[in-house]
């Protein structure tokens, strides 16, 4: 595993969820419930939950802003 890889950050540390695979299932379009369902993040202690909170905000703004207008 690369420590350059932001993928590979360690975002949930009572699941092991990393970065990446938030993002993947933020792509795939799911919300953080289930994201949290799939994974185990967030159902823990709740450490994670600004940082993993954060993360799908910018996730959503990149999104919003990769969007065409209309």
């Amino acid at each position: 595993m690369s420590h350059d890889n932001p993928d590979d950050e360690i975002m949930c540390p009572c699941s092991g969820t990393r970065r990446g695979q938030i993002r993947a299932y933020f792509l795939q379009g799911l919300d953080v419930d289930a994201i949290s369902r799939k994974t185990g993040a967030l159902s823990g202690c709740g450490g994670c939950e600004w940082d993993i909170g954060e993360y799908l905000q910018a996730l959503a703004a990149e999104a919003a802003a990769d969007k065409p207008a209309a």
